[in-house]
Formats: structure tokens, C-alpha cells, sequence
């Protein structure tokens, strides 16, 4: 098995749970990789997406996708680009989202327009998954709660976890560890 861990918006691979993760897989036998992506405090698609697809090589049941925040944009923009017939393995994502609010500045709002406002087809990439499962917290401060767990059950048949206090899934939100993750990806 392989596991893609894409880590989010002005992160890098060495911050939150990502190294927990990647050592607890690698103990079960995964072959992970956490790419560092691309200009990570502007974040844009084309570029995330290209990276990831070279990153990734080729696709199949095998490969399992984690993603965090925009990490989560990522993969399903890469797999709706992706020419790919079958199912991946399993793919979580941690505090994805469609919507987000509460923005610090219109820089930022900028940065995210493109990622809220292009559109996904979710048909196509509802067609390369087996199994996805979205992990969202009910203080996440971007907001849009109701909204993106809906999306992701009626549009990408999810299962949706929603936890407690976990903000947006990260160090300052004292989140070091995702066992959850873990056990849904075992």
C-alpha cells in the first residue's frame, strides 16, 4: 500500500500529526510520502495539482490519499484531472472543505478565491474512490460546518465524522495525533 499525506495551506510535512502518521503507517508496511508542495503560503491549484501528480505516479487500489484543508482541494482536483478507469484505496481528508469563512484579509480571501470558486466536477472524482471518509471539527474557526459536511455526504457519498474542539486539525489546536485517521485507513 501507499499512502499520500498532502498537507495544507502554510504548512510543511514536518508540522501537526503528518510525521505521526507517516511513522504509525510505515509500521503497518505503507510506503508514504509527504510531498512539501509548492509555494505554500500562496497556494495555487495548477501548480499544487501538478506537483501531486508527479508526486504520485501512478494510480491504484493500492494508493491511499490523506488530505488537510487544502491538501483535501488538492486531491480531488488532481483525481478529477486524473485519466484513471478503477477505485483508489481509501482517502481521508482532515478539516476539508468547499466554503470557508472567517478569512484574516482580503490577501488570504484572494489566495482562496480560486480554490472556492473553480469548480469541481465530484462526479469524476466520486468515480475513482472506494472509500472516503472526512474528518471535521465543530469549532473549525473557518466556518461552514453544515454546508461542507453536506457536500461531501450528497455530492462524494462520505462518511462524516464531526469531533469535538479539534479546531482545524492542527498543532495550536493541540493536535499531534489523528488515531481516528489512522483506524479508518486500517
Amino acid at each position: 500500500m501507499k499512502a499520500i499525506i498532502v498537507h495544507g495551506w502554510d504548512f510543511n510535512p514536518n508540522m501537526h500529526w503528518y510525521p505521526w502518521l507517516k511513522k504509525e503507517l510505515e509500521k503497518k508496511g505503507f510506503d508514504v510520502i509527504v510531498p512539501k508542495m509548492p509555494n505554500t503560503s500562496e497556494p495555487q491549484i495548477e501548480d499544487w495539482v501538478s506537483h501531486l501528480k508527479k508526486v504520485v505516479g501512478k494510480l491504484d487500489e493500492e494508493t491511499c490519499f490523506v488530505g488537510h484543508s487544502i491538501g483535501c482541494q488538492t486531491i480531488m482536483r488532481f483525481l478529477e484531472k486524473e485519466d484513471y478507469n478503477g477505485k483508489i484505496g481509501k482517502v481521508i481528508f482532515v478539516a476539508g472543505w468547499f466554503k470557508l469563512d472567517n478569512l484574516e484579509d482580503e490577501e488570504v480571501e484572494a489566495i482562496a478565491g480560486p480554490w472556492i470558486n473553480t469548480p469541481i466536477d465530484l462526479d469524476k472524482v466520486k468515480q475513482k474512490i472506494s472509500k472516503l471518509t472526512v474528518f471535521l471539527s465543530d469549532n473549525d474557526p473557518f466556518g461552514f460546518l453544515d454546508y461542507n459536511a453536506k457536500m461531501f455526504i450528497d455530492k462524494l457519498d462520505s462518511k462524516v465524522i464531526i469531533e469535538k474542539n479539534k479546531g482545524h486539525f492542527t498543532e495550536e489546536d493541540n493536535v499531534k495525533s489523528l488515531p481516528e485517521v489512522l483506524k479508518e485507513i486500517i
